[in-house]
């Protein structure tokens, strides 16, 4: 345990809470960092008001392991108040200032069109700022930041005159080049500030100080439009945490893994654009460190998504090329890869062809067997039937209605397409098994790596229902389901370390590159990375910054990332990156060219404090595995039903094996064993899933 850990310690508050909301529950662990004990709790997520089921859940864990509130050291939260912000466009109206001739640069945006969308159908979608709700400015600079007009004052006032009287109450900034000089940006705000004090403002110089007009836009504009939303939930969260008597610092996931302080999510709250699923890749690093599994798919389902991630070498791979929704989001996000595709996706027939999502039941009304009011047969139903899932869960609190849907698959999906009610069950798993090995693919084979490489790491709520079906179906070496894996996101909270990434543009071309600039431009990320950490109080001895370069052939039109050996500036250094850009060219589009010259094209400093792990305690031997059967029951397979055992995860001690078909029970999730599998416990409670 570190100092910083320690320093809590010492005042007697030893426990850290972590929150993670879902769409459909909020997941809550308490973990007691100086002996490693965990509690954790499932409640109901609160869609009108998420900061309600974020409170609810910390009390009742408080509560359940008899802890005091003044107790807690830390509060970590995961949340997707962003993340469906932007995917749902319901952020707050916005206005962007920009420079003279650049209003449209949002509307025009890139000459492409999605993935999956038909080229000849497909409708470009509104941008989450209105061309009339974009102002221009006269200023401008070159690409080096010299200044080659100054800024017109004047229309500054006059723009945010105009955007006042409008009662818009979020501004993005972005001029061109900004990226090289933020003086003009600054003297804006300045501005905004004086004339309309109540607005937010949103520099591309600090958001995202990078070139390329789109994509630094797009960010800005993002960062505006979730603005208010997100300043006013941690308003609300540190609200009911003080009437709660919790003083503890809270803590939020950003994107890229790690967590960070309420103010600067305040001011750049598209970081927390995938908060919820870092977290989880952050807790399934420690599983695989723990299990001495280095090389991971990740699969994290919960009730509407689900969330892919490759880990090799321990580590997740960080990206500037990820997007929510239809937008680009060009800040350092760990590399997942998410569809519509989770346990609330509904089932339905067109023209007699069977489909699978990506709309969902969502927390209301859910699955029918759920007996919240849902009707459309979704994937949990179709476990149910096929008797995937005992007939109650969570630890009892939740009864579900088998005939219920029974007669939703029958009725909607069975009978018109003239199958049994098991043959709809197993089809709709399929689909949605199939769906998720193809996003699978995308992170693995379309990058070179092999799947049958790698050990899966299904987590989520739906994550261990689909594990075994998805690693037979890839030939995986195993499938590792975590010792608490439908909370493994607020486990992975509290596990994180504070973590932000300072960027910047710094193009340098070979063969004479200049490294006096390179190593000033190093130095200058350095000391803000190194202030930042400061600023939030973690040690020097726990503070670690490491260097990246973003690196491309001549006349290619995108980059990839390079870690940086070491953090000083040398041809040596240099050439280290180069000889890596060439083998990492070569993993991904299977070809290099050593003689043609590379260029840098930006760099970064990614800041890490350490706020200490708490200790994994291992698992005792345990009773007799058939003392831990609670019951048994039908499952539907390949044609027949079979026997199938319900084992009470908490009475599994480490090296428990269990063949298959089995049912494994606990609070947070189910998970399913195949036919033919095997499952056995490690000594850290993870079940280790084989073909047997």
């Amino acid at each position: 345990m570190n100092q910083h850990v320690k320093s809590a310690s010492k005042n007697g508050a030893s426990y850290s809470v972590a929150i993670d909301t879902g769409g459909t529950f909020t997941d809550v662990t308490l973990v007691d960092r100086d002996t490693g004990r965990t509690w954790t709790a499932k409640t109901s997520s609160t869609p009108q008001d998420p900061s309600i089921g974020f409170i609810n859940g910390i009390s009742e864990i408080l509560e359940s392991a008899g802890v005091e509130p003044s107790k807690v050291s830390h509060v970590f939260h995961g949340t997707t108040v962003a993340t469906n912000a932007i995917l749902e466009m319901r952020g707050a109206r916005s206005a962007m200032i920009t420079t003279d001739g650049f209003r449209h640069v949002l509307e025009i945006g890139r000459h492409d069109i999605p993935r999956s969308a038909n080229m000849y159908s497909w409708v470009k979608p509104a941008r989450p700022i209105r061309p009339e709700d974009i102002y221009e400015v006269r200023e401008r600079l070159d690409a080096s930041g010299a200044v080659v007009d100054e800024l017109v004052e004047a229309d500054v006032v006059e723009a945010v005159r105009r955007i006042r009287e409008q009662a818009i109450e979020s501004i993005g900034v972005c001029y061109v080049h900004a990226y090289a000089n933020s003086a003009h940006e600054i003297r804006t705000r300045e501005i905004i500030l004086r004339e309309y004090p109540e607005a937010m403002v949103s520099l591309s110089s600090e958001v995202l100080p990078t070139f390329r007009e789109y994509e630094r836009s797009m960010v800005t504009a993002l960062n505006a439009y979730v603005m208010p939303l997100i300043a006013s939930y941690v308003s609300r969260l540190e609200g009911r945490l003080a009437e709660k008597g919790l003083s503890a610092p809270l803590l939020l996931m950003k994107s890229s893994g790690g967590v960070t302080g309420v103010e600067t999510v305040r001011r750049e709250p598209a970081h927390t654009a995938l908060s919820g699923p870092a977290a989880g890749i952050v807790g399934a690093e420690m599983v695989g460190e723990l299990a001495g599994e280095p090389r991971l798919i990740t699969l994290d389902i919960g009730g509407t998504s689900a969330d892919i991630c490759l880990i090799n070498g321990g580590r997740p791979d960080l990206t500037t090329n990820g997007a929510v929704g239809e937008w680009p989001l060009s800040l350092p996000m760990l590399d997942i890869h998410t569809i519509g595709a989770g346990g609330g996706s509904i089932a339905r027939t067109s023209d007699g062809v069977l489909t699978v999502g990506p709309q969902s039941a969502g927390a209301a009304p859910g699955p029918v067997c759920y007996g919240r009011g849902g009707t459309e047969p979704t994937v949990t139903d179709a476990h149910v039937v096929l008797g995937h899932l005992p007939r109650t869960i969570l630890d009892g609190k939740l009864d579900l209605d088998v005939d219920g849907a029974t007669r939703a698959l029958e009725t909607s999906i069975a009978r018109p397409l003239g199958i049994s009610v098991f043959e709809a069950a197993r089809g709709i798993i399929d689909i949605a098994n199939n769906n998720m090995m193809g996003a699978i693919r995308v992170v693995s084979v379309e990058r070179g790596y092999d799947p049958r490489d790698f050990a899966l790491v299904p987590f989520g709520g739906a994550g261990p229902l689909h594990g075994s079906f998805i690693g037979r179906l890839l030939s995986m070496r195993c499938v590792l389901v975590p010792k608490l894996p439908g909370v493994l996101s607020s486990v992975g909270l509290l596990i994180s370390n504070l973590r932000n990434e300072f960027t910047r543009s710094c193009l340098l071309r070979g063969p004479d590159y200049d490294l006096e600039r390179l190593a000033e431009g190093f130095r200058e990320l350095d000391e803000a990375a190194a202030s930042w950490l400061t600023a939030e109080k973690i040690p020097a001895e726990n503070q670690d910054i490491r260097w990246v370069v973003s690196m491309r052939y001549r006349n290619q039109g995108f980059e990839l990332d390079v870690p940086w050996t070491g953090r000083q500036v040398s041809g040596e250094s240099l050439q280290q990156a180069i000889t890596s850009f060439h083998a990492l060219h070569r993993k991904l589009y299977t070809f290099d060219q050593p003689d043609t010259p590379v260029e840098v094209a930006g760099i970064r400093a990614e800041a890490v404090g350490q706020l200490g792990r708490p200790d994994q305690p291992r698992l005792d031997a345990g009773m007799r595995i058939e003392d831990a059967v609670s019951r048994s029951q039908k499952t539907y397979f390949d044609g027949e039903l079979l026997d199938c055992k319900i084992y009470s995860r908490r009475l599994l001690g480490a090296g428990a094996r269990i063949s298959g078909p089995a049912i494994i029970e606990q609070l947070d999730a189910t998970t399913f064993i195949l036919p033919g599998q095997v499952a056995t416990t490690d000594p850290f409670g993870n079940l280790v899933i084989t073909e047997g």
